[in-house]
């Protein structure tokens, strides 16, 4: 069956979901079209919250379905990531309406593949003036002679943290890493005996980290 769906992205303000609300309505009113149901997240929200909820509007759309939203803008956070969505959806055959834009978009409309291939061309140049950038900066940082990368000696956070009470005991009473392994269900000895030997948890060494 054929749906549509609003997608809102907005404020805190509750007056903001209302007017996006006012402004879908209208327009699908205009267009003869019935919103069946309406799809919302705060912009303050964690990006992976913004994700799952894109991602439940993506995962409910079909072929010959339609997605409305005020603007394009409020299909993600980035050029690049409203663009990617945007090119998935018209290849997934699905309708797209961005009232700001007066964008219209379908997989057969030829107006529609001239400003997705405009809309390709945009998000490859901002990727290479993002890498440019990127490269730009650590070349004058090296170039001041400031380290790039993580200081010598760097102990990063591990799985096996949680358990280096355990570990320890274990070790301590003479079990050897690949039986530790076992006994705390790690797939993997090498890790674990990496691990152990990066903070020197072994009884015999006195300057454990």
């Amino acid at each position: 069956m054929v749906q549509t769906l609003a997608y809102i992205r907005v404020s805190d303000d509750k007056q903001d979901v209302k007017n996006q609300r006012h402004e879908i309505l209208e327009a699908a009113r205009l267009k003869d079209l019935k919103i069946d149901d309406f799809v919302s997240i705060s912009m303050t929200s964690r990006k992976s919250a913004a994700q799952r909820r894109i991602d439940e509007v993506l995962t409910r759309l079909e072929r010959g379905d339609t997605l409305i939203v005020t603007e394009l803008s409020r299909l993600g956070r980035n050029t690049a990531e409203i663009i990617l969505l945007v090119n998935e959806l018209v290849q997934r055959g699905i309708r797209l309406i961005a009232l700001k834009q007066h964008i219209d978009l379908t997989d057969h409309d030829m107006s529609s593949k001239i400003i997705i291939t405009v809309f390709s061309l945009l998000a490859e140049l901002e990727r290479d003036l993002i890498s440019m950038r990127t490269r730009e900066a650590l070349a004058a940082k090296k170039s001041q002679g400031i380290a790039l990368g993580k200081p010598k000696g760097t102990i990063q956070k591990s799985k096996f943290d949680a358990d280096r009470v355990r570990i320890e005991e274990l070790l301590n009473i003479g079990l050897s890493v690949r039986k530790i392994a076992k006994i705390l269900n790690y797939p993997n000895h090498h890790s674990l005996n990496t691990y152990v030997n990066k903070r020197r948890l072994r009884e015999n060494d006195t300057s454990q980290s």
